[in-house]
């Protein structure tokens, strides 16, 4: 695997791994029919990303020249517009930044692109305050959403986790349907799980958003 995944032009630092074992944990051993091979793992780059929207209608993250695809099933997306919902109705007025939903890809760390299901994003993290209108920015939320699905497994939750803080995310929520609870995250160790008529607060990062956890699964 070491060969495929070799330094290329685009990237000096590209992660070589010595087994096909080593890179699918790298990858958060996923489900192998989400690792795409078109291109081969190891020579994915972001126009690859872009192809793969545009014309396959198959959004895939970017993992050190891997592309693996998102899923997400109508539940879960259904949550995932009733957070944004909720976020927007509280940021727009206040004019605190942006809301993205679940096709909005990031680069939060060279050679890798995230999609959270939602991100919040505050004015000030924008290059001049304004969207550059590149299809991949280069932006590190403050608040990044993931909604689980049946496809997401721990391994590759937890390393998202952690990249997410290693950017510079100040806030993440886990939402998971099957138990209708949230895991708050305000880093890698940090963690509240909340349910049921418990608040889920914007915290630091968006002070005085409250809402109680059961309202995010009210369509559902």
């Amino acid at each position: 695997m070491s060969q495929t995944l070799e330094t290329s032009p685009a990237s000096e630092a590209r992660t070589r791994y010595r087994t096909a074992t080593d890179w699918w944990a790298a990858l958060g051993n996923v489900p192998l029919g989400r690792i795409v091979f078109d291109p081969l793992p190891g020579t994915a780059t972001e126009k690859d990303v872009l192809r793969l929207d545009d014309h396959e209608d198959r959004l895939c993250e970017l993992i050190d020249g891997t592309l693996v695809e998102k899923t997400m099933g109508f539940e879960e997306s259904l949550i995932a517009m009733r957070i944004a919902q909720l976020l927007l109705n509280f940021v727009m007025p206040r004019k605190l930044g942006i809301v993205s939903g679940p096709d909005g890809m990031m680069r939060m760390i060279p050679e890798r692109v995230r999609i959270p299901d939602v991100a919040f994003v505050r004015f000030d993290r924008l290059p001049g305050g304004k969207l550059t209108g590149a299809p991949v920015p280069e932006l590190v939320p403050d608040l990044a959403v993931e909604v689980l699905s049946e496809s997401n497994t721990p391994q590759e939750m937890q390393i998202k986790l952690a990249e997410y803080f290693a950017a510079g995310v100040r806030l993440v929520w886990y939402v998971d349907l099957p138990t209708r609870c949230v895991r708050a995250y305000t880093s890698p160790e940090q963690v509240q799980q909340l349910s049921g008529d418990a608040v889920l607060s914007g915290g630091d990062v968006l002070s005085g958003f409250e809402v109680p956890v059961s309202s995010l699964f009210e369509l559902i």
